[in-house]
């Protein structure tokens, strides 16, 4: 069942996504090569925690850590570990934080140091993607449009889109009804309509869209070992349009110029 929010829930869930913004934004200024993964996901933890939040992700199902960890091939599910980020790599951060009963889920994929050209290609049409299907999400339109955006931004472009793993419902949860896909086709699934807060997250490979789940049933990496990035926002439906709750301007402000 969608449950839709009224507007003091969306300001609830607003705060929390206001502070899964900043935690990233803190994570942000630790990436480097010769920082282990651990250590950005303590970082995450303590700030959320000296913030009145809850690492929502931790603990969840069994997960182990405050953060996803994506270093280059894991497309989703990572988990934080004593390697050592190197130049050249990628890292994707995603987490959800709980604040007074509400949920904010974002993510973003960092370059680590200069990355190669085709990598930074992937990143940078990845997030494009992402906005592209915020685009879409357009009260009486439908779920199937947010995916069609993704996907053919993506593929007209030569990169792949991972099926098994979607976007979701988010609210007093970390996971709602509807799925949302980055694949299909226009003018199916759920009508979007006001009140519904949903989390668009494109996972979009450089190679073949297989993917592996790992014998611990969390991690999930390219099936040819190729390059994932991922980008998410958590957005409400509104009738004037998107209202993306989420926001990248925290990275920004910590990443400077380099900021992609």
């Amino acid at each position: 069942m969608i449950y839709l929010k009224t507007p003091e829930e969306i300001e609830k869930i607003q705060a929390a996504c206001t502070l899964v913004s900043r935690t990233l934004g803190e994570v942000a200024k630790c990436v480097a090569p010769g920082v282990t993964t651990r250590h950005l996901d303590n970082v995450a933890r303590e700030f959320i925690l000296d913030n009145g939040g809850h690492p929502a992700c931790l603990g969840y199902g069994g997960f182990p850590a405050t953060l996803c960890i994506e270093v280059n091939e894991t497309v989703v599910h990572g988990f934080p570990s004593g390697y050592e980020l190197r130049e050249g790599d990628i890292v994707g951060v995603d987490t959800v934080v709980e604040l007074n009963g509400y949920n904010g889920d974002m993510c973003y994929t960092f370059p680590v140091g200069e990355v190669s050209p085709e990598v930074m290609k992937l990143l940078v049409t990845t997030k494009q993607s992402l906005y592209k299907g915020i685009e879409a999400a357009q009260e009486g339109r439908r779920i199937g449009d947010i995916a069609n955006a993704v996907q053919t931004y993506c593929e007209r472009r030569g990169y792949t889109v991972v099926r098994e793993m979607c976007g979701h419902g988010i609210g007093r949860k970390m996971h709602e009804e509807p799925e949302v896909p980055n694949y299909g086709r226009r003018g199916i699934g759920p009508l979007l309509k006001k009140g519904m807060v949903i989390c668009i997250e494109p996972m979009i490979n450089l190679g073949s869209r297989n993917i592996v789940i790992m014998s611990d049933g969390w991690q999930c990496r390219t099936k040819d070992r190729k390059p994932s990035a991922h980008y998410e926002h958590t957005i409400a439906i509104e009738p004037e349009g998107p209202r993306v709750l989420t926001t990248f301007d925290y990275i920004a402000q910590a990443l400077g110029e380099n900021f992609v």
